[in-house]
């Protein structure tokens, strides 16, 4: 399936919602009547986990803080890792930042971020690339939400961050795999992800490491 095809399938079966909680923002999202099963019939070796079509706590958490706490990225550079639907990196724009980069390496993903950034009216700038081979980018500041629910991504992740040398701000509801012992926690929301009860999740200061 083209990036063409795949947007067209989100466009026309992924309702505009307004994000839970989040008011500001409203994005495609996954209902009973989308027929995910059916895209994923349609394009059997492409299709992975549909993360991007779903609300998950460490992003809706992140997001709210974000539009809560504008000076946190007003005028800066600023990288969203792993962006799925996009709904940290939009929320990074419409808090004033310079520039928003968004990467995700699937590729549904990154036809849900062009659709959802054109819905919201912010200026993205969409990368298709993976953690592990993502060189250190020019940026302020990195955002995560989510990217903790393994133990190998999670190993990736910090390695990746390590690297960087740039301070992070992670979004997640305290998942087995989080490195907490490198976190400091300033923030928790009560959530609602998708197919959840509401649910607490932190925003944490992943500090830089400087040579």
């Amino acid at each position: 399936m083209t990036s063409t095809d795949a947007a067209s399938f989100i466009r026309d079966h992924l309702p505009v919602m307004p994000v839970p909680g989040i008011p500001e923002i409203r994005l495609h999202k996954a209902a009973p009547s989308s027929g995910l099963g059916r895209l994923a019939a349609r394009d059997a070796q492409g299709f992975g986990a549909p993360y991007w079509a779903h609300y998950w706590a460490g992003g809706l958490a992140l997001a709210r803080h974000i539009l809560d706490h504008p000076d946190t990225v007003a005028g800066g550079r600023i990288l969203d890792l792993g962006a799925g639907s996009g709904l940290v990196a939009i929320a990074a724009a419409k808090a004033g930042a310079a520039q928003v980069i968004a990467v995700d390496a699937d590729p549904y993903a990154i036809a849900a971020l062009g659709l959802n950034a054109a819905l919201n009216a912010v200026p993205l700038d969409i990368r298709t690339d993976d953690v592990a081979d993502l060189e250190p980018p020019d940026v302020d500041l990195i955002l995560a939400g989510d990217l903790f629910y393994s133990d190998e991504l999670a190993a990736t992740v910090v390695a990746f961050l390590d690297r960087c040398g740039i301070d992070a701000l992670i979004g997640d509801p305290w998942r087995r795999s989080l490195p907490l012992s490198r976190l400091r926690e300033i923030a928790r929301y009560d959530v609602r992800e998708s197919g959840s009860a509401t649910k607490s999740s932190g925003v944490f200061h992943f500090p830089a490491r400087r040579a």
